[in-house]
């Protein structure tokens, strides 16, 4: 088993990895908005914060050597589902592309940060084909 953390003070005081290797299949935790620092960044910009949500969850799959076409299933968590669903699709859509990954979307009422709008965790296979 291989772990992997940005070495921020909430994995610790959490008790999480960012990602944890089994085998062929890679379970990445929920990735947010935040800058190499560990400072949040987008509040109140609902697209910024899933673009950097993404930057984030392309920098656990590389740790790993992997990449966004072995996402077998993503699940995303969404404040305010109905205003940001659509927002949510296009990012989604173009993040992917033609690669159409498993994914469940979920409204939630609260997420870890004050102004955190998203969270995108993943589940990879390294033996997945493009």
């Amino acid at each position: 088993m291989k772990a992997f953390g940005f070495g921020k003070p909430w994995e610790s005081s959490y008790g999480y990895s960012q990602a944890v290797q089994v085998g062929d299949t890679l379970y990445v935790s929920g990735q947010l908005s935040h800058d190499r620092h560990g400072d949040f960044v987008g509040a109140g910009d609902f697209e910024l914060q899933v673009r950097t949500t993404l930057e984030n969850l392309d920098l656990v799959l590389r740790e790993f050597g992997a990449e966004r076409h072995q996402i077998v299933e993503t699940a995303v968590l969404v404040r305010n589902l109905r205003e940001n669903f659509d927002a949510t699709a296009r990012l989604h859509a173009e993040c992917f592309n033609e690669h159409r990954p498993a994914s469940t979307v979920m409204g939630v009422s609260d997420l870890a940060l004050p102004d955190q709008l998203v969270e995108i965790g993943a589940v990879v296979r390294f033996d997945a084909k493009p």
